[in-house]
């Protein structure tokens, strides 16, 4: 159970994949980072957790925490995994830094039975301002780096991502916004710093 002082820690995007992902949930964190959200996963879900990370540093970091987690390369697919091995496939603030997102979603959707996506929004209003007065490339708490540090590869919108789904005929089931300090309800696209995706297969 959390307590106050651990929900008060706890960053808005993990709270809502933390509500969304059930107790006991087999979960595969594709791009875990150093194991902040696997292990919050762990903790308060007793979730069957699995990592996958390419930087070495942040793999020691997890294992640490006592994380299961595989040095690999989402880009080059998931071939050890089985069809629907994992009931939850994240890809939190990763998707946005993989080559070839059609790949990777492709085999997030074939391993998971859905998959969460959190993406920053790159059309969040404090960045239009930044590039609209200053022309400059924007820096914000959801897009900390500048241009010549930066690992995303794709600089997406919550709209994009929404149009590439429909596009693709994957199927968003949840759809979940975070402003600065708490969910956005309207306008999201604008005053969403973050959008949190439930997806599944392919539609119709």
């Amino acid at each position: 159970m959390t307590n106050k002082a651990t929900e008060n820690n706890i960053s808005p995007d993990h709270r809502v994949i933390l509500d969304i992902v059930g107790p006991s949930s087999s979960v595969l964190d594709l791009g875990c980072g150093s194991g902040e959200l696997l292990s919050l996963l762990v903790q308060e879900k007793n979730v069957k957790a699995q990592g996958i990370e390419i930087d070495d540093k942040a793999i020691f970091e997890c294992v640490a925490k006592g994380l299961s987690v595989f040095h690999d390369d989402i880009d080059t697919g998931l071939p050890e995994y089985g069809d629907k091995s994992f009931d939850f496939v994240i890809m939190n603030q990763s998707l946005q830094q993989v080559k070839r997102i059609d790949d990777v979603l492709k085999e997030a959707l074939r391993v998971g039975r859905r998959a969460i996506v959190g993406i920053p929004n790159f059309a969040f209003i404090k960045a239009r301002f930044q590039i609209f007065f200053k022309g400059r490339v924007p820096v914000t708490p959801s897009l900390p780096y500048e241009w010549y540090n930066t690992p995303n590869l794709h600089f997406l919108s919550l709209c994009d991502f929404v149009g590439y789904c429909k596009k693709e005929k994957i199927v968003i089931e949840e759809a979940h916004f975070v402003g600065t300090k708490s969910r956005v309800r309207l306008l999201s696209n604008l005053f969403a710093q973050i959008g949190i995706f439930v997806i599944s297969g392919h539609g119709e």
